[in-house]
């Protein structure tokens, strides 16, 4: 079950502020974009995303996106940011999460990769060997897949706030929903 258990809970990628990644000794952030930063229907970053991507690297912290979407989605949404990506990363397997981290000259203990899924982004960062941050998903897809796969991720996380009562509890969505329910 560890491979399956966040390091951190977040509401929102908005909670992980640069002083906190400096108190970690997190120097490489990668990040998932879809439903992580934004909304799968949302093609390029907003204000809050661009600004908050922007703090970190001026905190010295380097993000990247590690995302299982294909090229076009990415690179559009990258387009404006110009950070080192990699699409079609085949998250959970970490082969790729391993060469961005070499790319980007972080090492395990520097790195977090945080997204919002657990059977694809958590698994990845602990098959990889660094540390998992999970928010909850902005906008979910509603088909039987996801929806079972949530239903699994709820029971994951329930024990998971056993152990961690301090943690926001995500089971109840992202605060972000409602502002994304507006585009």
């Amino acid at each position: 079950m560890s491979l399956f258990r966040p390091d951190r809970t977040f509401l929102s990628y908005r909670q992980v502020t640069p002083a906190l990644l400096q108190d970690m000794g997190v120097r490489v952030l990668l990040l998932d974009i879809d439903n992580t930063l934004a909304p799968y229907e949302q093609p390029e970053p907003d204000e809050h995303i661009r600004a908050w991507l922007q703090s970190l690297v001026q905190a010295g912290i380097q993000p990247a996106f590690l995302s299982n979407n294909h090229a076009d989605r990415v690179e559009l949404f990258n387009q404006t940011l110009a950070l080192p990506v990699k699409f079609d990363a085949h998250k959970p397997l970490p082969g790729n999460a391993k060469k961005m981290i070499k790319r980007l000259g972080g090492d395990k203990k520097s790195t977090v990769l945080m997204g919002d899924q657990i059977f694809t982004d958590v698994c990845c960062a602990h098959m990889t060997g660094i540390r998992a941050f999970l928010v909850p998903p902005i906008v979910d897809r509603t088909d039987a897949g996801t929806r079972f796969k949530r239903w699994m991720e709820r029971k994951i996380l329930k024990r998971y706030y056993k152990k961690h009562t301090n943690e926001p509890d995500i089971r109840q969505g992202s605060p972000l929903t409602k502002e994304h329910k507006k585009i």
